[in-house]
């Protein structure tokens, strides 16, 4: 039992400094080494955890991805009880998304997703997930909404959520708060606009 405690404190470890040295110095310019010392961990460590940085990418997507669904989750579950309206959902969603303390480890797995078919495969799956929600959300804005213009809901969600998630570089003028209600509300009036 220790020894599975102490593997699982060196896997969060190793996942938090890969986060960190990741975003500082790029995925493929981050030697194994530099990741162990950080983690304080041998490099033999590393390998008995994980195959390779490969492996390390997919287990922040992975977590990344069961946050993110925990957050959705929480919200459909607040929206069906009447706790908040949908463009508070919306609000609260984007607001979630903005607040991304890794934005530059994010655009590196994007990049590395065009370079590299696993790692754009986890990427598809996590949007996967997302668009089934985001349905869901699409749905509660205009119950009308099926087939292509769903489709369409999900693609404009998606986009949204990326871009507001990576709004750093743009030279942000307003608040996210204020960012993310305006765009909330947005996205309902143009789901409800939608037939």
């Amino acid at each position: 039992m220790v020894a599975l405690q102490h593997e699982g404190g060196a896997r969060d470890r190793i996942l938090n400094a890969a986060r960190e040295l990741f975003a500082a110095k790029g995925f493929h310019q981050s030697a194994v080494a530099e990741l162990a010392a950080a983690a304080h961990v041998s490099i033999g460590q590393i390998y008995r955890l994980f195959k390779g940085k490969e492996d390390i990418i997919e287990a922040i997507v992975k977590g990344d991805a069961r946050e993110r669904e925990a957050t959705i989750l929480s919200l459909r579950k607040r929206l069906d009880a009447g706790e908040i309206s949908i463009e508070r959902t919306f609000e609260l969603l984007l607001l979630d998304v903005m607040d991304n303390p890794h934005e530059a480890l994010s655009f590196d797995i994007m990049a590395e997703g065009f370079r590299n078919a696993r790692v754009a495969d986890m990427i598809t799956d996590m949007c996967q997930g997302f668009r089934d929600s985001l349905a869901d959300f699409a749905c509660a804005a205009n119950p009308r909404l099926s087939g292509e213009a769903l489709k369409s809901a999900e693609e404009m969600m998606l986009a949204c959520l990326f871009g507001l998630g990576h709004r750093s570089l743009s030279g942000p003028v307003i608040s996210a708060e204020r960012t993310a209600k305006c765009t909330a509300v947005m996205i309902v009036a143009a789901l409800r606009a939608m037939d």
